[in-house]
């Protein structure tokens, strides 16, 4: 969902950095082929992504939900020389789709895809992160933030999506909705933690930024 007007965002994307030639191509090709594409981070929250990975220059970078390697390569973007990103998604069926497009790129060789349960893997990550992007199953957000904590130092960034969650976590909570419940909760444990300062940004679904104090 997004929160903006059309007309407005296509004056916000059009006053913005357009789109890498490459990301452009892998923009068309979710829409063209996978059945949810609007998973997909797209140009604007995708520039965002960029601009803050560039002013963090993270040496190590944790996603939580590849998708369609979107917002690895706008993340990808900023990392120092030598820097690893590790991505993590459930979806085996977009392994190869992922890997393609991270081999057409400069960070090829940087960027580590794994493959399972996100709240299995992480702990066995031997790696502290300066950057964090959780975009993966909503119910799930409050277990990341515990499992990412200890991988973090003073002044690592936590970036998180979806966080207003097509409106939902303003209007009246139904029983069955799980994910609602995990994000308002989610959203809550962000902003009154003692060890970090929060934003929450309507762009697009909602982008929160989280600083270790």
């Amino acid at each position: 969902m997004d929160f903006l007007p059309e007309k407005l965002n296509d004056y916000v994307e059009k006053n913005s950095q357009p789109e890498p030639e490459l990301l452009q191509k892998l923009n068309r090709e979710t829409w063209q082929k996978m059945i949810a594409p609007r998973m997909l981070s797209g140009h604007l929250q995708g520039r965002v992504l960029s601009m803050l990975s560039k002013l963090i220059q993270p040496k190590n970078i944790l996603e939580i939900g590849t998708y369609t390697g979107y917002s690895a390569l706008c993340l990808a973007e900023g990392m120092q020389e030598n820097s690893e990103l590790h991505t993590i998604d459930i979806n085996e069926e977009l392994f190869d789709f992922q890997r393609k497009y991270f081999d057409e790129s400069p960070f090829g060789k940087q960027i580590f895809q794994h493959l399972g349960n996100a709240l299995e893997i992480i702990p066995k990550l031997e790696k502290t992160f300066d950057l964090v992007f959780i975009d993966a199953d909503k119910s799930n957000y409050p277990n990341y933030l515990e499992i990412i904590l200890p991988k973090l130092k003073k002044g690592s960034v936590i970036l998180s999506d979806n966080v207003l969650w097509s409106g939902k976590v303003v209007e009246k909570l139904k029983e069955d909705d799980l994910d609602t419940k995990a994000l308002l909760k989610y959203n809550e444990a962000l902003n009154n933690h003692p060890k970090l300062e929060t934003v929450l940004l309507p762009i697009r679904d909602g982008l929160t930024i989280s600083r270790v104090r």
